[in-house]
């Protein structure tokens, strides 16, 4: 088991092993746990078997969970079974009910105790770690939620072994901005055959990962400075997920949204890595887009949580391991977007056979 320690004000522990989920422990005796309806019973049983909870709140699956609706119902049953101030909220499944547990767990009584075990690659290389919590809005991806970090961090590998395999290789999409910002390394080590549910790789690269997020959050937990590299490819990825309503999944939007911010980078005048976010939209061969142009995704990234007074701020690369936020102008926002746009079709269309 690997354990990777989250500094700052508010410490705690991840840990990153194989069968966790029989093993939590959450001090106190009113616990809530919080899971999506979709999760293999036999998790939610063994966390039930390790933590003893008073209630336990199955809420809709994936997005679908992240509304003020569903929010407006757990706050209710949260109430509804007298959970004290003194109890906690677990939040167990993919990364957005673990955003929605942990929004729920930071407002209810102005904030109770939050414990995490996500149960997806991408809930456990991302949405796990940090402290941000929220839900979603018609206008836009996360733009209601807090920072509240959790008390424990449980990233049982098990688990990992029933995704389908493209949601697997969803998950690995922030483990790979994390090489592209971060640790180069990890670049060759997520394509890597062994890199994969059971895989000799898996747990050493996912901790590896893990730990990039976990040293940026230590030092910059409320995204006054370099947290905000962690949203490398975020502004046009989120946009994405708006625009098709989520039929795009987060990591196969910011997979596309890697490739632009890359493409952004070089026609900045940084290295070009479009190469390497090539290699990556080949390996995890994402939904093919709709129909789109720049002005249906614009709006979208106008409300990015980046953009300020003067607007739209993006997390771009000098090289690799070497972040930066640049405002880019209208025209090469406009005509990176259209070269973009046909470069990704065509890697789609050659990836399907087609001439």
């Amino acid at each position: 088991m690997r354990r990777i320690e989250v500094g700052g004000a508010s410490p705690y522990t991840v840990q990153v092993g194989a069968g966790l989920l029989g093993t939590l422990q959450v001090p106190g005796r009113h616990t809530a746990l919080i899971h999506p309806v979709d999760l293999p019973p036999a998790f939610v049983a063994a966390v039930q078997a390790a933590t003893q909870p008073v209630v336990t709140i199955p809420v809709p699956a994936r997005d679908d969970c992240k509304t003020m609706a569903v929010l407006s119902g757990v706050l209710s049953a949260l109430a509804g079974a007298n959970i004290p101030r003194d109890g906690a909220v677990i939040g167990l499944g993919g990364g957005a009910a673990t955003d929605l547990a942990g929004f729920a767990a930071a407002s209810y009584l102005r904030g109770v105790a939050f414990y995490t075990a996500p149960t997806t690659l991408l809930g456990m290389v991302d949405a796990a770690v940090g402290g941000k919590t929220g839900v979603n809005l018609p206008e836009g991806k996360n733009l209601v939620g807090a920072f509240w970090p959790p008390k424990a961090v449980w990233c049982d590998t098990e688990t990992l072994s029933t995704l389908p395999g493209a949601v697997f290789r969803e998950g690995a999409a922030e483990a790979y901005k994390h090489g592209l910002i971060a640790d180069p390394s990890l670049l060759e080590r997520v394509l890597s055959p062994d890199f994969r549910p059971g895989g000799p790789g898996l747990q050493d690269t996912l901790a590896d990962a893990i730990a990039v997020k976990a040293g940026v959050v230590t030092r910059d937990l409320t995204e006054q400075g370099e947290r905000a590299f962690l949203n490398f490819g975020h502004t046009l990825a989120h946009a994405l997920e708006a625009v098709t309503h989520h039929a795009l999944s987060h990591g196969e939007a910011v997979a596309y949204g890697m490739h632009y911010a890359a493409r952004l980078s070089r026609a900045l005048g940084g290295a070009d890595l479009t190469a390497h976010t090539l290699a990556f939209l080949h390996w995890q061969r994402p939904q093919p887009l709709p129909p789109l142009t720049y002005d249906d995704v614009a709006p979208y990234m106008a409300r990015d949580k980046k953009a300020d007074a003067e607007g739209v701020r993006f997390v771009l690369l000098r090289g690799l391991a070497q972040p930066y936020l640049a405002r880019v102008p209208e025209g090469v926002l406009r005509a990176e977007f259209e070269g973009w746009e046909k470069e990704v079709r065509g890697l789609r269309k050659a990836e399907d056979g087609e001439g």
